[in-house]
């Protein structure tokens, strides 16, 4: 039997195991996708908290409630390893009513119960002292110290650069069709590409988790998708929180939030309606979600900015299991199937956790392989311009002077910039986005989205026209047109 692993799916917690496993001697680990680039799945769109770990109920939900608790203490390295940009500003739940505070006690004594360090329940005074914005209505809140902010693409791609610089073969654009089982055993994956043989196979799909559990004969559960929807202001747009402002949470969610996105962006969301178990792809947003998150956000803080100050809204869709908990296990049947999946709120949070659970789990079911001696923990990020003094711009823009050609001026990003992050993996006008920022600020790429275009196609040697957005179907345009008005042949 081949000895290779294949993960299914390159979202945070795929990439997180395989970035664990990639530290094994002799096991090959391939990463399948079939979105363009890594991280566009859920990992793409959602809140970016590191939360604590008192939301959960360790009783109904010991998943969740052990392994966010412990994710959250283990990205403090894994952040600095991969030079992961993280907020850690802490969090506090308001409370407005008698309800809530009761609701604050038992956040407390959970909190307390899951091992969540420096847990404080503050009046409204202490509250507004920490966070003037808040509004005169909330008497008391719960502060959470440990939980932070970072930038969930940022993060996915950090983690699959360091995956690829350990030897781990991503695959996007690759679809599983099939999970191929003999003799109760796995062998691998039938993919759009080609069967990619394996002795295991880590079902981290996300949305589709159920799907491909039930290509192995595994139907216990089901996934439906839970989509949120967000607005995201201009930089310059404030007042802006300096810490994650949550309300009392519900049965359901925890709230519509108010942050400051790591990047400096105010933004408030999510609302949390639940699909049919086919909308895997309705990503839209609603006028009637939107105007809820902004109801339930001005309730939080005294006033928001204008709504012309908004420059983005978009939705997530979060993977909710049947059950409600991480499914996190390694199968006796078929052998060699694992699962981490149903990686709902605070899937995020928990993802190292996961990974190194895991990888405990694969362990204690026959995966004896060894710790290589030469792994590499750390990852250098990307050079941002725009985080430079002037003695360093002296000295960077004359050895590279493609650095100082400005592509995309709201958020500052160069030339040099698009180009290193093309020659990270970027195929996609997407791609560069999630990498530079370029696109986020104010025009929304209005300026800059052809000059990386043209900057994609000089660097991948393709025509233009065949530039995508994110993948294959989202082309720029249909062909070259000045060949077409020349009368040559479009194919060439």
């Amino acid at each position: 039997m081949l000895d290779r692993v294949v993960v299914v799916g390159a979202g945070v917690v795929g990439l997180s195991i395989a970035r664990v496993l990639s530290a094994l001697e002799g096991l090959e680990v391939v990463v399948v996708e079939k979105e363009a680039d890594v991280g566009w799945g859920a990992s793409k769109a959602n809140t970016g908290i590191i939360h604590s770990g008192y939301d959960d109920d360790p009783v109904k939900y010991p998943n969740r409630a052990r392994l966010a608790v412990k994710g959250n203490r283990l990205w403090t390295t894994w952040a600095e390893q991969l030079s992961i940009p993280v907020d850690w500003c802490g969090s506090l739940v308001l409370a407005r009513s008698l309800e809530d505070r009761r609701v604050l006690r038992k956040l407390l004594a959970r909190g307390i119960r899951n091992g969540v360090p420096a847990l404080r329940i503050l009046d409204g005074e202490e509250v507004r002292a920490l966070e003037p914005m808040v509004s005169e209505d909330v008497v008391e809140a719960l502060w959470s110290p440990t939980a932070g902010v970072l930038s969930p693409y940022e993060a996915t791609v950090a983690l699959a650069e360091n995956c690829v610089e350990n030897g781990v073969k991503i695959l996007t654009e690759t679809l599983v069709k099939g999970v191929r089982v003999k003799g109760g055993s796995v062998e691998g994956v039938e993919t759009s590409r080609g069967f990619i043989g394996a002795r295991w196979v880590v079902n981290a799909a996300g949305l589709y988790a159920d799907e491909i559990a039930r290509m192995a004969g595994v139907s216990d559960y089901t996934i439906t998708p839970r989509r949120g929807e967000y607005l995201v202001f201009d930089k310059d747009a404030g007042p802006k929180p300096s810490r994650i402002l949550f309300p009392s949470p519900t049965p359901v969610s925890k709230g519509v939030v108010v942050e400051t996105t790591v990047a400096g962006n105010l933004m408030i969301g999510p609302n949390a309606v639940d699909l049919p178990r086919d909308a895997k792809e309705e990503t839209y947003t609603t006028k009637e979600g939107l105007a809820y998150v902004w109801r339930e956000a001005s309730k939080l803080v005294k006033k928001l900015p204008g709504k012309r100050e908004v420059i983005r809204v978009f939705s997530g869709l979060r993977p909710q299991p049947s059950g409600g908990d991480f499914i996190v296990r390694v199968l006796e049947e078929p052998e060699g199937f694992v699962e981490a999946a149903g990686m709902r709120s605070p899937g995020l949070a928990a993802a190292p956790a996961v990974a190194l659970e895991i990888l405990r789990l694969m362990r204690l079911n026959g995966l004896d392989h060894g710790f290589k001696k030469r792994w590499k923990a750390e990852r250098r990020a990307g050079l941002r311009i725009m985080g430079l003094g002037w003695d360093m711009l002296e000295k960077t823009v004359p050895r590279n002077p493609s650095y100082g050609r400005v592509v995309c001026w709201c958020e500052g990003v160069t030339e040099g910039e698009v180009v290193d992050a093309i020659r990270r993996g970027a195929k996609t006008i997407d791609g560069v986005k999630f990498r530079t920022r370029a696109g986020m600020g104010r025009c929304q790429g209005a300026f800059c989205r052809l000059r990386i275009a043209a900057i994609l196609a000089r660097e991948l040697g393709k025509p233009i026209w065949s530039i995508t957005v994110k993948g294959t179907g989202s082309e720029l345009g249909v062909g070259d047109v000045k060949s077409l008005l020349e009368g040559e042949d479009v194919a060439d």
